[in-house]
């Protein structure tokens, strides 16, 4: 009897895993991790902070910028507790509830990730294809219920993943492969039939991983037809310059995550160091690069981050 409660009670909490063989070093391992989410949230919130003070920066491609900056700067406060912990004072214990919330946020702020980049292409798409009518399609009100669009269809993705996976026994160990917890990863301590959730995922990346890039291919595919097919040589090398900025942060996105899911695909026998490093960098990638990349690649934001600090050095 002591046997079946044991399985089917929840466990209290779970185990989290720091860089696997360099236990030993975790306190020099965290000062990169603590210089990447210091550029991660310094770099986010001073993209904030410049198209919240800068009124002429009140325009579609900034205020989805900013979705972004606030999307980024979501996925990396969820991690920094647990990393940061972990790898300072070895607390490797996570609570049930802990973990859950965790992985809501996790799973929600990457999706929304991939939504805010396929609602920046086609930004870009009206911006090139359809110049006229730009300032009349995408007003504040629309992009507002976008933004509402993209926190709703996120958050029901999740949602029923964590109730499926909830309902379902833990009696393996309580040991997860990170130092954050991971939907794929605790479903792998469950001892029950996972087939419903196994079903859902494959629909959940059917309709966000695989669908958003295909939608920004289709955008990006419309746009050259547009550029080449009418404009001169300069325009069309203007028209894709404006675009660099938004290819780089899609592609800081999508090739960690499509390494991650090949690795988890045909290297299920690696190191698990390989799959921790590759986690982290997919993790960690977009919301430290993608400040570093706007900022190079934007003439604006350089001003009014200049502007920024001249009037906190003048203050």
């Amino acid at each position: 009897m002591s046997e079946v409660t044991n399985i089917t009670e929840l466990p209290f909490y779970f185990i989290l895993t720091g860089i696997p063989g360099l236990e030993a070093m975790h306190i020099w391992i965290s000062i990169p991790f603590c210089c990447l989410y210091t550029i991660s949230i310094m770099g986010n919130t001073t993209i904030l902070a410049v198209i919240w003070t800068e009124s002429s920066l009140h325009q579609p491609m900034y205020l989805f910028l900013s979705m972004l900056a606030l999307t980024d700067l979501g996925l990396t406060l969820t991690t920094l507790p647990t990393v940061m912990q972990l790898l300072w004072f070895n607390v490797r214990e996570i609570s049930f509830e802990g973990c859950f919330a965790q992985v809501f946020f996790i799973h929600t702020f990457s999706f929304m990730e991939s939504s805010v980049l396929l609602a920046m292409a086609y930004d870009r798409f009206v911006a090139i294809c359809r110049p006229l009518h730009y300032a009349s399609i995408l007003t504040e009100t629309v992009i507002g219920r976008i933004g509402i669009a993209i926190v709703i269809r996120c958050v029901l993705a999740v949602l029923p993943s964590l109730f499926l996976l909830k309902r379902l026994p833990f009696c393996h160990s309580h040991l997860l492969s990170h130092s954050y917890c991971l939907h794929q990863d605790m479903i792998r301590l469950v001892c029950a039939d996972t087939r419903i959730n196994s079903w859902y995922g494959f629909v959940l990346v059917l309709l966000i991983i695989v669908l958003d890039p295909f939608l920004i291919l289709i955008s990006y595919g419309l746009i050259l037809h547009s550029v080449l097919g009418t404009a001169s040589r300069a325009e069309r090398f203007r028209a894709l310059n404006n675009c660099l900025s938004h290819i780089l942060a899609v592609l800081v996105l999508y090739v960690p995550m499509v390494g991650i899911s090949m690795a988890h695909r045909f290297a299920r026998h690696a190191p698990p160091l390989v799959h921790v490093v590759m986690a982290n960098i997919y993790l960690l990638s977009p919301p430290v690069m993608n400040p570093i990349i706007y900022t190079v690649k934007t003439k604006q934001i350089r001003q009014g981050i200049y502007r920024l600090l001249s009037q906190g050095k003048a203050n």
